[in-house]
């Protein structure tokens, strides 16, 4: 057994076209190896593994979810960790769509795989790499328990006024057609680190969660409950993404198939990987982007501008869908590190509130912090997610919770 990997749980966290894993400690959340497959299926593909106080980063070829779920457990061996004999208490998979079967951490057997599998057409790009994940670990580490921990769960209880689309009653109950919400996981977490930065109870504060990454979603939160979130029966609701469209009139789908002759399956390309910044730009980086409008490039200002205003949207929405507005959270991938971003979606709103420290906001540190000025009534703060952590205690609590022998 390798030392210190007693009782850790293995994590895996796929996402469109990434895999994020991570080896940790759930009580105390140590970390003792991590590692990040990017740029899965395009050029330019890569994978980073951390362990042992050593960072390498390996530019390879990784045509598909499974050669990067194969590497990173050969990274593991090549530094000494032996992954059967390590002592797992479990490997916690993030599945991105639960429908309506899951609601709740899981133990995977073939009937959970099965139904996975089944409803993978409403997360298309999503739920077919976090099979990958668990049919590769089942077949590594039989012995070891793996659990499968749903995007969805978290907003199972939304208010029915939130989770149902206004069409036919009977179509949506046979077809379990809802607004689901997603990044569950995240929204959770976030929040709750957020109660605890402020010192506050959970129960007393109301917030809105702004996750922005490739894949970007916003939820408002009350006590600790949804009352609303911007992504719906898919992940392709919402918000404008890195590649998603976010938000579209319907009749547009129509007009695309009717009109243009675009089958589904191109229309589901089109609004799933040729939408979003990539779409409007060209580019889907913000840096790139933000390099890009420093040069003068319209389509680029014009896609990050688009951006910003659905952004600010759901901002004012999901103000008034709560009671009071205590805290606005910034997280993810951009909202933990683009100060542009964070200062652009909230310009203006001294007079709701929401004033900006633009020292704090454009500090180098990356841990939980406010950038809030003093006189803000409203905080507004960064708090970086931690899905795997997540992840890895539901799991190890579902395993613990299980009957011995």
């Amino acid at each position: 057994m390798s030392a210190g990997t007693a009782g850790a749980v293995l994590v895996f966290n796929a996402g469109s076209s990434s895999l994020k894993y991570q080896l940790v400690q759930p009580d105390t959340g140590v970390v003792l190896a991590d590692g990040i497959a990017e740029r899965i299926g395009d050029a330019g593909s890569s994978i980073t593994h951390e362990q042992n106080g050593e960072t390498v980063t390996e530019s390879v070829s990784l045509p598909d979810h499974l050669t990067a779920v194969l590497r990173a457990e050969q990274f593991f061996a090549d530094n000494g960790t032996d992954l059967v004999h390590a002592g797992l208490a479990a490997v916690g998979h993030r599945v991105v769509h639960g429908g309506r079967s899951f609601y709740e951490p899981t133990l995977v057997d073939s009937w959970v795989i099965s139904e996975i599998k089944r409803i993978s057409p409403l997360a298309p790009l999503h739920n077919p790499a976090n099979l990958v994940g668990i049919e590769a670990a089942r077949a590594l580490l039989p012995d070891v328990p793996s659990v499968a921990v749903f995007d969805t769960a978290f907003f199972h209880g939304l208010p029915p006024a939130a989770a149902t689309y206004a069409i036919d009653r009977e179509v949506a109950a046979e077809h379990a057609i809802r607004r689901y919400g997603f990044h569950g996981t995240s929204h959770e977490y976030v929040s709750g680190r957020v109660a605890e930065f402020l010192g506050k109870d959970l129960a007393d504060l109301d917030q809105i969660v702004l996750h922005l990454g490739n894949g970007a979603s916003a939820s408002a939160i009350s006590g600790g409950q949804p009352v609303d979130t911007s992504m719906g029966m898919t992940p392709l609701e919402g918000l404008v993404m890195g590649t998603r469209s976010g938000d579209i009139d319907p009749g547009l789908v129509l007009h695309l198939n009717r009109v243009v002759q675009l089958s589904v399956d191109e229309i589901d390309t089109l609004l799933n990987h040729r939408s979003g910044l990539r779409g409007l730009c060209g580019e889907n980086d913000f840096r790139s982007i933000a390099e890009l409008i420093d040069a003068g490039d319209e389509n680029a200002r014009r896609a990050y501008d688009v951006y910003i205003h659905r952004l600010r949207h759901y901002l004012g929405a999901y103000t008034f869908a709560l009671e009071r507005l205590d805290a606005i959270t910034f997280t993810a991938g951009v909202g933990e590190n683009s100060a542009r971003v964070r200062a652009d979606a909230l310009d203006g709103l001294q007079r709701f509130g929401i004033v900006v420290d633009p020292d704090r906001n454009t500090a180098a540190d990356r841990s939980a912090r406010r950038i809030s000025a003093d006189d803000s009534a409203i905080d507004v703060l960064v708090v970086p997610t931690n899905e795997e952590l997540a992840i890895a205690r539901q799991s190890a609590a579902l395993v613990a919770a299980l009957p011995a022998g």
